[in-house]
């Protein structure tokens, strides 16, 4: 199975064929998370805080009335007791108002209660779990393969969350779950952001089989396994290099859990940049200012917020620079070196023969959960492949246009 991305703002879209006839739904594809939800209703869909997306017209609801193949889930299924993070399977029967005799036969056949969902930047939605036909494209990319009673959320009202969300996590709501692969795997090559509006190409997300198979060329490192985030993907990041310099060591933590649950490194496609936590974060600033000789850009840093900005030269021709290389370095002697856009990026047009490149990786903010995110940012030319058969995740840095035009998904 191979589906197309398109890039948007600070994320990955991917198209949701959903309903009898189908409505096309366009989501982020999130691997931080389990949840496939779309929002519903023509009017009543309200989002709080979400005035900058509104205005790019992005949002189109799903209208479950229009598909005569839409059902809402019920109270005994394991999906709603899924989403209400109830260790007990009578709970949402009980809060559905079902009699005690139902409850023990399992045969209440009241639809499951709304639930919320919240997201670790804040978002939060409300919505109510329903079953319709899926669409997605088989191993002929241009037959569609059916998945009827796929199941997902109905989300009338949100804050902060304005587009609805694909979850890629191994948890049994996860779309690559309910379609039969998580036994498999799946891998993405994240096209860059100078794509993000250009129609005529789109990222590949391959999910099966052909994700995880003749992937010799590639470094794999192992997936943790968090006892608090089961259904996330985790690695165990050992430290950065900068340029040809020597290791910055990374804290135990961002490769191991302590005692409540907390530390790994998180790959979340949902996450816009890689953060990291402090000391090392700062020791990694540092590094950097002390190896760059271009001028400082305050007024950007103040401005953007993030923490290293500077002002590159630009001919008329380019504005290419010789800002250091960054290197990852995982568990399992795996070594990442980012391509040098997916860690510097020009935050301002050419002026005065000059343009700010700024770094884009952020602080991390929690002092719980995961102890550092690798964001999406930082994935770009990058296939990252998912391989859940034998629990490791692989990097290779390679040309995702020219892995896309391999897919049939550059129209020139």
């Amino acid at each position: 199975m191979m589906e197309p991305l398109r890039g948007f703002q600070d994320g990955y879209l991917i198209s949701l064929n959903l309903g009898t006839p189908p409505q096309v739904i366009q989501v982020y594809m999130d691997t931080g998370s389990d949840l496939t939800w779309v929002p519903c209703g023509n009017i009543s869909f309200e989002c709080m805080e979400c005035d900058d997306y509104w205005n790019h017209k992005l949002v189109a609801t799903f209208s479950p009335s229009y598909s005569f193949s839409s059902i809402r889930d019920t109270c005994t299924s394991l999906f709603c007791t899924n989403v209400h993070s109830s260790d007990n399977p009578y709970d949402p029967c009980a809060m559905a108002g079902c009699s005690i005799g139902s409850l023990v036969r399992g045969t209440c056949p009241r639809p499951c209660p709304s639930f919320s969902y919240n997201y670790g930047a804040g978002g939060l939605i409300i919505g109510s779990l329903t079953r319709d036909t899926l669409r997605v494209h088989g191993g002929d990319p241009l037959v569609l393969r059916e998945t009827p009673s796929f199941c997902f959320g109905c989300v009338g009202s949100t804050y902060r969350e304005p587009v609805g969300i694909a979850g890629f996590g191994k948890g049994a709501l996860s779309l690559p779950s309910q379609l039969g692969f998580l036994q498999k795997g799946f891998c993405h090559c994240f096209l860059g952001y100078k794509f993000a509006n250009n129609p005529n190409i789109t990222s590949p997300l391959v999910i099966g089989d052909l994700a995880i198979s003749s992937k010799e060329d590639h470094q794999f490192t192992p997936m943790l396994k968090s006892p608090i985030y089961p259904n996330s993907y985790y690695v165990g990041l050992e430290g950065i290099s900068v340029g040809n310099g020597t290791i910055i060591e990374g804290p135990l933590n961002l490769r191991s859990f302590d005692l409540e649950g907390n530390g790994g490194t998180l790959i979340d496609s949902g996450t816009t940049y890689t953060h990291l936590p402090e000391p090392f974060y700062s020791h990694l600033l540092s590094e950097l200012g002390s190896r760059i000789t271009y001028m400082r850009s305050n007024e950007l840093e103040e401005r953007t917020g993030f923490d290293l900005c500077y002002k590159i030269p630009c001919s008329n021709i380019s504005c290419s620079d010789d800002l250091p290389t960054i290197t990852l370095h995982f568990l399992n002697g795996v070594t990442l070196t980012l391509p040098k856009e997916d860690c510097f990026y020009a935050v301002s047009a050419p002026k005065d023969s000059l343009v700010v490149k700024c770094l884009l990786f952020q602080m991390m903010d929690d002092d719980y959960g995961p102890a550092g995110v690798l964001g999406s940012f930082q994935q770009q030319n990058i296939e990252v492949v998912y391989d859940l058969e034998k629990e490791r995740i692989g990097f290779l840095p390679m040309d995702c246009a020219s892995s896309a035009a391999h897919y049939g998904l550059h129209q020139k």
